[in-house]
């Protein structure tokens, strides 16, 4: 029994698989290649490189059957006969346009078929096969195509060989002039991105600071009345941080280095700390809200640089007014002093201003606590 029914799945397996390909066969025949086609005649007036049996047939830009055979015309060696099979359902007809269509560069060129009118009888049976002609313009070879293409690109450059020649000159001088300039270029551009905040950012620059004079003997009576000092006026040249210096009369350029803050505000802090210094810190002070004080000192800055002609020196000048509350000037005077500098660098600028500095506050202070005592 046992053997009995494995005999008989094997045959049932069987039957399966013959009917499968019956099953196959038919749906080949139905809607694969192994269905009903027809056959159509093409005649070419040109050649049809490139063309070969299996090539696609189009019609209006859709595979509609496959050329079934290539020969030439035993009776006119300008022609060239293709027959092709179609599905039955192409619509043909006899005023069918004809032509070659490319596939690319790896596929070899398809016959188009394309339009027709509707009501146009099909084409005429030679030889039990309607024949097409093929619009001798329309088959045109598309290897020659491509020849006369390259013929007209070249054309065109003979045509302009001078401009291009000149155009080529002037690219190549130019490449020259950016490779002997392509340090400034490099500078250009880092500029510009730090201009738009990009780039490595800049190492802090070092800070310098003013100390105000300690040991000064002013009179023993102490100035009259309160005195306020404003934060000094300036030129937009002095209205900076940064330390500069003068290698002209009329030139002034800025060192690597700055203050600890603007100049005018660091003057007020370094005068008024001057004044305490002297011992005088129930007088003199910053102006503040609701303070009435009977003194202003008000400070102009005329100079605080360093001097590189004739020798390097740091020269400090600026004006000095008292002015009292109903807008008298109590006094005024100039206050100039200058050191010479050992050194053009930051550091010895800085010291070198500091101790012009040193030497002008202290004449102020002398100056207005003689002046108010």
């Amino acid at each position: 029994m046992e053997t009995t029914a494995r005999y008989s799945l094997i045959g049932l397996f069987t039957l399966c698989v013959i009917a499968a390909a019956f099953a196959f066969a038919y749906w080949l025949r139905a809607a694969g290649g192994f269905g009903e086609r027809d056959t159509y005649r093409i005649v070419f007036e040109s050649p049809v490189t490139g063309v070969l049996p299996g090539s696609q047939v189009l019609f209006n830009g859709i595979t509609a059957g496959a050329v079934t055979g290539l020969r030439l015309n035993p009776d006119d060696p300008h022609q060239v006969i293709a027959t092709i099979s179609l599905d039955p359902k192409t619509p043909v007809r006899a005023d069918t346009q004809v032509g070659l269509a490319s596939q690319g560069l790896m596929s070899p060129p398809s016959i188009a078929l394309q339009g027709g009118t509707p009501t146009a009888p099909r084409p005429t049976a030679t030889d039990g096969a309607p024949v097409l002609k093929a619009d001798p313009a329309a088959s045109q070879d598309l290897s020659q195509s491509a020849r006369e293409a390259l013929h007209r690109i070249d054309a065109l450059i003979a045509d302009n060989a001078e401009p291009l020649h000149g155009t080529l000159a002037n690219l190549q001088t130019f490449s020259e002039v950016l490779a002997r300039n392509s340090d400034r270029i490099d500078r250009i551009l880092e500029s510009l991105e730090r201009l738009g905040g990009g780039g490595q950012p800049k190492a802090p620059s070092v800070l310098y600071d003013l100390t105000a004079p300690v040991a000064i003997s002013p009179p023993d009576k102490a100035p009259r009345g309160q005195l306020v000092v404003p934060e000094p006026t300036a030129l937009a040249l002095f209205e900076t941080q940064k330390i500069l210096t003068r290698p002209q009369t009329d030139e002034s350029v800025a060192l690597d280095a700055q203050w600890g803050d603007s100049l005018p505000k660091l003057l007020q802090a370094k005068i008024i700390q001057s004044f305490e210094n002297a011992n005088y810190p129930q007088s003199v002070s910053y102006p503040t809200e609701g303070l009435t004080a009977d003194y202003q000192l008000l400070i102009d800055i005329r100079g605080f640089q360093l001097d590189l002609l004739p020798e390097p020196t740091a020269d400090v000048e600026f004006s000095a007014k008292i002015l009292a509350t109903d807008g008298r000037i109590v006094g005024a005077r100039i206050v100039h002093a200058s050191v010479p500098v050992k050194g053009t660098d930051a550091p010895a600028a800085a010291a070198g201003l500091n101790d012009a500095f040193g030497k002008a506050a202290s004449d102020l202070v002398l100056w207005v606590t003689n002046l108010l005592g």
